[in-house]
């Protein structure tokens, strides 16, 4: 399953809506998309959606759709 993962770069300061960024994983778990951008980076994880059906279809389409691959 894919899961759109929310978050700030920077742990420290205070979350602000306009510094947002979005990343994509595949997983089978919320929870395993969690462990694994927390044990792969720094940033400050806001929410985690699992993206399916027409969801996904349109996440697809964006030029910035990527899944990221960590090793």
């Amino acid at each position: 399953m894919i899961f759109k993962v929310l978050y700030q770069e920077d742990t420290k300061a205070n979350p602000k809506r306009e510094f947002t960024k979005s990343l994509y994983v595949d997983c089978d778990t919320e929870v395993e998309a969690r462990e694994l951008v927390d044990k792969n980076t720094d940033h400050n994880i806001e929410f985690i959606e699992p993206l399916e059906g027409n969801h996904l279809a349109y996440e697809q389409k964006s030029p910035d759709f990527k899944i990221t691959e960590f090793k």
